[in-house]
């Protein structure tokens, strides 16, 4: 389902021309269709609903850290996911009640871990034996007991990026299967630490149910030999990894054969299941609207130059990631050109060999499913500031996030005395 579309020769945002928009917002900025967003929303949380007996679902506020957006979500029943102290604090500013939160992340910091105390979250999934004894002293001293889950390496291949897979031992993430059992072991006997869950999270943008099947196997596996060591589980936090289509060729599978799977592995363990997508609920949500700066006719080549670059959308430039790109208005007659940014590194290419009517300057084109690790991975590289967020409701739209002045970039600088 995609509330992006053609109307009168000219792509809309649900009932919202994304021309209208240009013409009050600077490019480049985000646009988000909330219809879009409850429909995935929906779509994954239903699922759950038909399989499971017992469940929550929270959103990966790492994906999209637009308050807004985790609002949205959180009216709908979604907790939170949570990797650092900014995004616990994000989080529980937008609404999301804190025994929905969960807090994973392989460094996390004594302050982080201090202010995850203070707040009573639901949980926090311990990723290493240091991290335990740094959470063991901190609640001692705040004279509180603390819910934890041990994230669990499984060693499984998630067959997606190498940049984007969590689940293999040479990753950095988890403790190994094998050391699992005698660090739950060691739990038991914390004084301030209360073992209740197990986490596992193979990889990001998987299509096909074959590792999550792999993984989940294992876990229950695990879940099995500690309920004969005395450890009561009450929840399994299966992380993210859903994928979804970033170009026509994509096939992931739908949220019911992920469900299903989920069922058949571990619904039967008697555990709450704990769910952290990302992706799959927001990136169909989002296109980045950028204008173009110049067509560029070289010998080899012809270039779209546009003004949204690497800063804005990070993804085509460190994992070669596929974004579909449209013009804005509708045309027949194409060709084919790279689309690129004006920042200043090769890798600054959103697109290359792609079929696009004969641009002009100040045209506007979309880079398609960006609603997830899009604005949440912009920088200020090559001092450009932070692009707005459009939210779109119908046949209305409002700037959830203004676009950053340079005004408030320099502010920040301070001079050296000596200088």
């Amino acid at each position: 389902m995609t509330s992006f579309h053609y109307q009168n020769g000219s792509l809309y945002a649900e009932g919202v021309s994304i021309e209208e928009i240009a013409r009050t917002v600077p490019t480049p900025f985000y646009v988000y269709s909330e219809q879009t967003l409850r429909f995935q929303m929906q779509s994954f949380a239903g699922a759950a609903q038909n399989r499971l007996t017992s469940f929550l679902v929270c959103f990966a506020v790492k994906s999209n850290a637009n308050p807004a957006i985790i609002k949205i979500l959180s009216s709908m029943g979604a907790g939170a996911d949570i990797v650092s102290e900014g995004e616990l604090l994000l989080a529980l500013s937008a609404g999301v009640p804190a025994d929905r939160i969960v807090f994973s992340g392989v460094g996390k910091t004594r302050e982080a871990l201090a202010l995850a105390v203070e707040r009573g979250i639901k949980q926090i999934n311990l990723e290493s034996e240091e991290e335990a004894i740094l959470l063991n002293e901190i609640a001692r001293q705040a004279g509180r007991q603390i819910r934890v889950a041990v994230r669990v390496n499984p060693d499984v291949d998630a067959h997606t990026h190498h940049k984007i897979t969590t689940g293999k031992k040479e990753n950095k993430f988890g403790v190994a299967w094998q050391e699992a059992r005698p660090l739950y072991q060691r739990l038991m006997k914390s004084e301030n630490l209360i073992p209740v869950g197990i986490d596992v999270h193979v990889g990001s943008q998987l299509l096909d149910t074959e590792p999550f099947a792999q993984a989940f196997d294992r876990t229950a596996e695990i879940v099995k030999a500690l309920k004969a060591d005395g450890v009561e589980l009450k929840t399994i936090d299966v992380g993210g990894g859903l994928g979804v289509a970033y170009q026509e060729t994509d096939r992931p599978c739908s949220p019911d054969d992920y469900m299903a799977v989920v069922a058949e592995k571990l619904g039967g363990l008697g555990c709450e299941i704990v769910f952290e997508p990302g992706r799959f609920l927001t990136a169909p949500a989002g296109v980045l609207v950028s204008r173009v700066v110049r067509v560029k006719h070289t010998a080899a080549k012809d270039f779209v130059v546009l003004d949204a670059g690497m800063n804005d959308l990070i993804r085509p430039a460190i994992y070669d990631a596929y974004h579909g790109i449209k013009a804005v208005r509708e045309s027949s007659e194409q060709r084919l050109f790279d689309v690129v940014g004006p920042i200043c590194e090769s890798s600054d290419v959103f697109g290359k060999e792609r079929a696009l009517p004969i641009m002009q300057p100040d045209e506007l084109v979309v880079l398609e499913t960006t609603g997830a690790y899009g604005s949440s991975m912009g920088s200020n590289y090559n001092f450009r500031p932070f692009c707005a967020e459009i939210l779109v409701n119908k046949n209305r739209f409002a700037m959830i996030r203004q676009r950053q002045t340079f005004e408030e970039m320099l502010s920040l600088n301070r001079p050296a005395p000596w200088l």
